[in-house]
């Protein structure tokens, strides 16, 4: 058996033959051309074999350097992998964590940027639901839903929460520029699935005496709601929190100072597999100081 060919041959061959050139792999490997084909040759005389074909202007393999030249490049491959994952930059620590569309897209998405330069080394993998109540996901480590209470695991409340009424700037010319309230409710409003209610309870608690919304449309999540609206027409009830991309945009307004306290909030659900990690603590300490600067 043929012993193992010096490490040093290995390595000026593999490049020579990747590169079709023994200057190309002098520079690569920081040696001399002539350093790189003597290598060659000692590693052609241990193996009784030609490697490479000299040619006025360059080399070429021979077949039997095209067959060794595979596995060598794949070895050395294997073998920088190998020192990459175990002894190379740490890898990153994942969670996964899964909300609400609306929530996802109109809270954690646009601040995740931050998120990520302040912790690099936490990777978030983020999924989205309509209406979620319970881990019906295999790995998943927080889930923020909106309602009442929930006996998965350790739950944190993210804060409560007030929904108002808004429309783009160019439906609130349409209706005067200065509409009140009542305009607002006779105008055509978009109806969110599960807050149907709202235009009722913002007319008691403030003694408005608001007529009942006709339904002139009606969406599953705020985020649609808002991307109609922001089109030009209609007025809808959404959270603050989730009103608050489109207001800064310039996208929608709030034209009235009436606000409507949410009976229900965001929480933060936690697997308790994963309550106790680390990574999973740092993401709810950061979205719960998220919410904080919201509300």
């Amino acid at each position: 058996m043929t012993d193992l060919p010096h490490v040093t041959w290995l390595k000026a061959f593999e490049a020579a033959a990747r590169l079709n050139s023994f200057s190309a792999a002098a520079e690569e490997l920081g040696l001399t051309p002539a350093a790189i084909s003597q290598q060659i040759r000692l590693l052609e005389k241990h193996l009784n074999a030609q490697l490479f074909k000299r040619l006025p202007r360059g080399v070429a393999l021979t077949d039997t350097g095209q067959a060794y030249a595979q596995p060598i490049r794949k070895s050395f491959n294997d073998m920088q992998l190998a020192t990459a994952g175990l002894f190379g930059k740490q890898r990153k620590r994942v969670i996964r964590v899964r909300a609400s569309i609306s929530c996802a897209a109109l809270v954690i998405s646009p601040q995740l940027a931050r998120f990520q330069s302040e912790h690099p080394d936490i990777l978030v993998k983020l999924t989205t639901s309509v209406w979620a109540n319970r881990f019906d996901e295999e790995g998943l480590d927080i889930d923020i839903r909106y309602g009442g209470d929930w006996q998965d695991s350790e739950t944190l409340h993210l804060g409560h929460e007030n929904a108002v009424p808004v429309c783009s700037p160019a439906y609130l010319k349409s209706l005067g520029g200065n509409p009140s309230i009542q305009d607002l409710a006779a105008a055509d409003v978009i109806q969110i699935f599960g807050s149907e209610t709202d235009w009722g309870r913002l007319s008691d608690l403030h003694g408005l005496n608001l007529q009942t919304p006709a339904d002139w449309l009606k969406a599953d999540s705020s985020l649609l709601a808002l991307q109609t609206i922001a089109t030009g027409h209609g007025v809808t009830m959404v959270l603050e929190s989730f009103a608050r991309q489109y207001v800064e945009q310039g996208l929608v307004v709030a034209p009235t100072s009436y606000k409507l306290p949410k009976r229900r909030s965001h929480y933060m659900v936690l697997n308790e597999r994963a309550g106790q990690r680390d990574e999973v603590q740092t993401f709810c300490n950061w979205l719960m100081s998220l919410y904080q600067e919201l509300l």
